[in-house]
Order: C-alpha cells, then structure tokens, then sequence
C-alpha cells in the first residue's frame, strides 16, 4: 500500500498536534515554570532568617525544619497568594515591609515585629517565593 502525499501530510499533522498536547501532560501535576521574583534578597539567607527568628512556631513553612506552628497561616504556596495578610497586593515591596513592619499594614495583627533589617525582610520575601 502506497501512502499519497495528501495522507502523509494529514498524518504528520495528527502526529505533530499529539505530540504538541502530550507534551504539556504531567501526569495529574501541575508544572510551573522556574522564575525568580525579583525581591534585592536570596532566598537561602532568607530560610536562615525564618529559621533563627523561629517563624515556625507559629506558621508552618515548607523547607524550614520544625516548622509546623498553628498560630497563624501556614504559608504553603505563598507565592500564588494574592494578598498578604488580606489587606495589600503581594508584591516584593508590600511582602517585606509587611515581614518588617506588621503593624503599619495591620495594626491589631497578632504578627509581631521581629526586628529585621531591610535586608533580611529581603531575604525572606526571596525564600516565601520559593513556596510555589
């Protein structure tokens, strides 16, 4: 049996949009592209600075040892919130001012403020976007 040009053509095409549509199979996972939100920190100082400000006690954050606290959120896949703390748009900027300074977002928030330097806020923001 000889296949004409107009058969090959249509097969290829079939081929061509399977292969395109079982590409994006994950086996029921979801896949997320890598990228780095640009926070000026890193997130291994910040997973440091969860670590010894003892973050853990009250959230559970994925990654840090021990971190397993009911107290507050925990923060399992922070990075596709939409809001920090209900109040403001989680960007870069509002998610360490909010790790920085609780207060001047949420006035009565039980969030206490640790006392990090804007750095480290930094920092933190970096490794909380890693949480995806």
């Amino acid at each position: 049996m000889k296949l004409g040009t107009q058969e090959i053509w249509t097969a290829s095409i079939v081929l061509v949009t399977a292969l395109f549509f079982l590409s994006g199979c994950t086996g029921g996972r979801v896949a997320y592209i890598n990228y780095l939100v640009p926070t000026g920190g890193a997130s291994s100082p910040g997973a440091q600075v969860i670590q010894s400000k003892d973050c853990g006690s009250c959230h559970t954050i994925p990654g840090i040892r021990g971190a397993n606290g009911s107290v507050g959120p925990p923060l399992t896949l922070f990075a596709r919130r939409t809001f920090i703390a209900g109040e403001i748009p989680n960007t870069p900027a509002n998610l360490a001012l909010w790790v920085r300074t609780p207060q001047t977002v949420e006035p009565k928030t039980a969030m206490p403020n640790l006392g990090l330097s804007e750095q480290q806020a930094r920092d933190v923001a970096a490794y909380l976007y890693t949480l995806r």
